[in-house]
């Protein structure tokens, strides 16, 4: 099972202007209630468990988040990606009193506990690669983002 499975045309969203990470929150889980991806509490329920277990992550030189909320939620999988030049606040993982200024969210929609733990070993592998991030920063729009990590994903397997 690949991450590069579950992305979603639909859910992958590039240079966005959004600011907060609330935004992001109700931005996707706009689209995905509206492909029925996710029942009608999934909104709340990521934003919860985003206020107790923050998402952002600072790597070398830039920052991403992977916020991902509880698996009855979700109806059908899926991994939503947004992009943002500017960057969106999120609280650190690893110390919540400090912030990051995500450059691209990884949002997991994923309902199976073993996928889960799959697709984020995956997706740190991913994420670890400046030039990679770097690559998906610069698309202007959704298909190519995910042509892109296909190809990536195809290469090492």
């Amino acid at each position: 099972m690949h991450f590069e499975e579950f992305l979603k045309p639909e859910l992958v969203l590039t240079k966005s202007g959004v600011t907060t990470h609330l935004d992001v929150f109700e931005l996707i889980a706009e689209k995905a209630k509206k492909e029925n991806y996710v029942t009608d509490n999934f909104l709340d329920k990521i934003k919860e468990r985003e206020e107790v277990f923050p998402t952002g992550l600072e790597l070398d030189g830039y920052s991403v988040a992977i916020p991902h909320t509880d698996p009855e939620c979700v109806t059908e999988q899926f991994i939503a990606i947004l992009t943002s030049e500017n960057g969106v606040p999120f609280k650190r993982m690893d110390d919540a009193s400090k912030e990051v200024k995500a450059n691209v969210v990884f949002m997991l929609g994923l309902n199976e506990p073993h996928s889960q733990l799959e697709v984020l070993q995956q997706l740190m592998g991913v994420l670890q690669n400046k030039e990679t991030v770097e690559k998906i920063l610069s698309f202007n729009n959704g298909s190519d983002v995910i042509d892109y990590l296909k190809g990536i994903t195809q290469q090492v397997n």
